[in-house]
């Protein structure tokens, strides 16, 4: 699968924002995970914080991988990046985090255009400082339009 930016404004509302995969029933192929994703086209129309939305799609008890195109200021520009997530939820059963530790290179070859990864534990890693921290540390001023 190819990462890549889309231009006409049709595109673009169709672009996902953030998309949620997880293993298949069998735990032998990774699926986008049903309903758990966030469209360009949604925000400000039924999602008005897409990182709020996509840290609540997270499930408490159980591991996944996440792409999240993240939108973020620097004192010079403004960026938009792909970041990878692995979710690894300290409630998670000990096999689930083997499984999807052990498969997330393999993931993480099929995307182009990955910038950035993180490791999530629980949502307190998944504030805005954290991921502003992971995007650029004191030179990021804004993500997601909130300033850090």
């Amino acid at each position: 699968m190819k990462v890549r930016k889309c231009s006409t404004p049709e595109e673009i509302k169709k672009r996902k924002k953030a998309v949620i995969f997880c293993l298949s029933e069998d735990k032998k192929c990774i699926v986008v995970e049903e309903g758990k994703e966030i469209l360009v086209g949604d925000i400000g129309v039924t999602v008005f914080d897409p990182f709020k939305q996509f840290v609540q799609m997270l499930p408490e008890k159980d591991c996944r991988y996440a792409l999240y195109d993240a939108s973020f200021e620097t004192k010079e520009s403004k960026k938009e990046e792909l970041m990878f997530v692995l979710w690894a939820p300290d409630q998670a059963p000990l096999k689930s985090k083997m499984i999807y530790a052990s498969s997330k290179d393999a993931i993480k070859k099929k995307f182009q255009g990955i910038k950035h990864e993180c490791q999530a534990n629980g949502p307190e890693d998944l504030n805005r400082a954290y991921i502003a921290d992971k995007l650029g540390g004191s030179l990021i001023v804004a993500f997601e339009g909130c300033p850090v």
